[in-house]
């Protein structure tokens, strides 16, 4: 189990507009110390449902459990990241009040939006990441540095879209849609290279326009 440093949850606290899920690999998870700021309980509320009804959340996947420490207490607490089907356990476990009501909205959306990106990143991102790789290939024509080239271009995508190494897996539907048309220029500017000289600079002046795009104030990364 890993240790993170939170707050406490405590009924009363603001609640955010939007419900964050937490990346776990490959895929996004509830956890329930956001569930319960969001429903306005104490966490160990929340957990005590879980852990009594352990059994019925256990037939929608394994339950994740964490352990973090209360900030400025120094005391570990303990939470769950539940998957989709068993968020939406929780909440069908939750007296319908206004507030469980306004939670489910915010599932759902959440839920939506991590499919969405799904699609995206199939469909559209890792075509063009194998494209722009493909290309890098043919361009560095055994070139030393081509191993350099690959990842001076990954990183200036990352940059482009606003995605830390490594977490492209989980980037939103905006940010898969950035790096796929990130991905799409570059492998285009490399098209009539005829040497391994240069590619990056190729690379980095396709991608200025688009820079310039998402620099303008109505343009907004997600989260």
């Amino acid at each position: 189990k890993t240790m993170h440093s939170t707050n406490t949850t405590s009924v009363g606290a603001s609640v955010p507009e939007n419900f964050e899920l937490t990346p776990v690999k490959k895929e996004r998870r509830a956890d329930t110390r956001l569930l319960a700021q969001h429903l306005g309980n104490q966490h160990e509320t929340v957990m005590r449902l879980v852990n009594d009804y352990r059994a019925d959340f256990e037939q929608f996947g394994i339950l994740r459990f964490q352990v973090g420490e209360i900030q400025g207490r120094g005391q570990p607490e303990k939470y769950a990241l539940l998957n989709e089907d068993q968020a939406y356990l929780l909440l069908t476990y939750s007296r319908n009040s206004a507030k469980v009501r306004a939670l489910k909205v915010k599932m759902v959306k959440a839920f939506a939006e991590v499919r969405r990106a799904a699609e995206v990143r199939q469909m559209e991102y890792l075509p063009a990441y194998h494209q722009l790789h493909d290309a890098i290939k043919v361009a560095a024509n055994g070139s030393p540095n081509e191993r350099f080239i690959h990842m001076n271009a990954n990183k200036a995508l990352n940059q482009l879209a606003g995605v830390e190494s490594g977490q492209r897996a989980g980037a939103g539907s905006l940010q898969q849609s950035i790096l796929a048309v990130g991905s799409a220029l570059a492998a285009q500017a490399l098209q009539n290279a005829t040497d391994g000289h240069g590619l990056h600079k190729r690379i980095k002046s396709a991608l200025e326009p688009l820079t310039g795009i998402l620099a303008l104030p109505e343009v907004h990364h997600e989260n």
